[in-house]
């Protein structure tokens, strides 16, 4: 099954850091709280002019301090992140890096936020080689200098454990999670939305073994967290109804699974836009349930938007491409379409075989 389950692994935008005193004067500390304040309000356009102009008057102080430069360099890198500009956001994050590892050393705590993000961005384009040390190293710094029961721990462990998760190396990831969660609940509090973003992901864990009576109730717990602690409209919510639906569809169980993924495409849609690569991955698994259910006509279309949209964002090399070429493959071999199916596969194939 060629599903797409979005889940979230933390993108943080540096408001202040106490590193080192700022030469800078008023304008930078302002325009760098409105450009997270507009990212955190979905304002994305707007946000990213903001943050460019901050970087700016850091840039050109007379005094330039560093770590007024390097925290405007991760925050305007991470709103190219959040909005698939993966070629743009790269660079200004080993820019950070280096700025602060330069100013800091490599141990710093600060450190651990530009590796950690640094670290997503390779995971999102599935260079998870490229991703993992920066993970670990990012968990080593913050379990030394916090100690191993802090929430910014409980993060660390998380992404690794998305990172394993999603390579199907189960066994690393479980125990990852648990201590996430375990860590969350006793220092945040079982109500918490990082602890439903935990447990969306363990629940995710158990659903791709077949573990769907430990899934649905973390998924559901989850669910009611969000709802009551964001919003019903939350991008997070859209996300664990995915998955949720992805329970009942793997058992078979379609009229439960249709509209709750309809309900996260509407969300998504609305939240983020209609050409988000988490739009392009509920229209795949919403295509999957049509094309499952013999729905062809249904499914094609929802197919190939999706495919346009995973294409444009994330690139033409990308594992969400894969999996959606394959899709789009096998409804064209079942409606009698063999040579495209045929090509959509081989395509497919030679993305899977790039190594990450």
């Amino acid at each position: 099954m060629k599903r797409l389950m979005r889940v979230l692994l933390p993108l943080l935008l540096m408001l202040a850091t106490g590193l080192v005193a700022y030469a800078q004067g008023n304008d930078w500390k302002t325009l760098n709280a409105e450009a997270v304040s507009l990212y955190q309000q979905g304002q994305f356009a707007r946000a990213i002019e903001v943050a460019k102009k901050a970087l700016e008057v850091a840039e050109q102080a007379k005094e330039p301090n560093e770590a007024a430069v390097a925290t405007s360099l991760n925050n305007l890198a991470g709103l190219y992140h959040s909005q698939c500009q993966y070629a743009q956001a790269e660079p200004l994050y080993k820019r950070s890096l280096a700025i602060m590892e330069k100013a800091l050393g490599p141990d710093h705590l600060s450190l651990a936020t530009n590796l950690n993000n640094l670290a997503g961005l390779y995971y999102t384009q599935g260079q998870y080689a490229q991703a993992e040390p920066l993970y670990k190293r990012s968990l080593a710094i913050r379990e030394k200098a916090r100690g191993p029961d802090h929430a910014d721990v409980a993060e660390s462990l998380n992404n690794l454990a998305e990172l394993y998760r999603t390579q199907g190396q189960y066994v690393q990831a479980e125990p990852l999670y648990k201590r996430s969660l375990a860590i969350l609940e006793k220092t945040l509090g079982p109500n918490y939305p990082d602890v439903a973003a935990v447990l969306n992901n363990l629940a995710e864990l158990y659903k791709t073994q077949g573990q769907y009576a430990q899934a649905e109730p973390l998924y559901k717990r989850s669910l009611a967290i969000v709802e009551k602690t964001r919003s019903p409209e939350h991008p997070l919510a859209a996300t664990i109804l995915n998955n949720l639906a992805g329970v009942y569809e793997s058992q078979s169980q379609y009229a439960q699974a249709e509209p709750l993924y309809k309900r996260s495409l509407a969300i998504k849609e609305k939240v983020l836009g209609p050409d988000h690569p988490s739009v392009a991955a509920s229209l795949n698994n919403l295509a999957f349930l049509y094309k499952t259910q013999g729905q062809y006509a249904q499914a094609e279309p929802l197919f190939m938007r999706s495919l346009a949209i995973s294409e444009k964002t994330l690139g033409p090399n990308h594992p969400n491409v894969a999996a959606t070429l394959e899709n789009l493959a096998e409804l064209y071999r079942k409606t009698g379409r063999e040579n495209e199916g045929e090509a959509l596969e081989k395509r497919a194939a030679a993305i899977r075989a790039i190594k990450r």
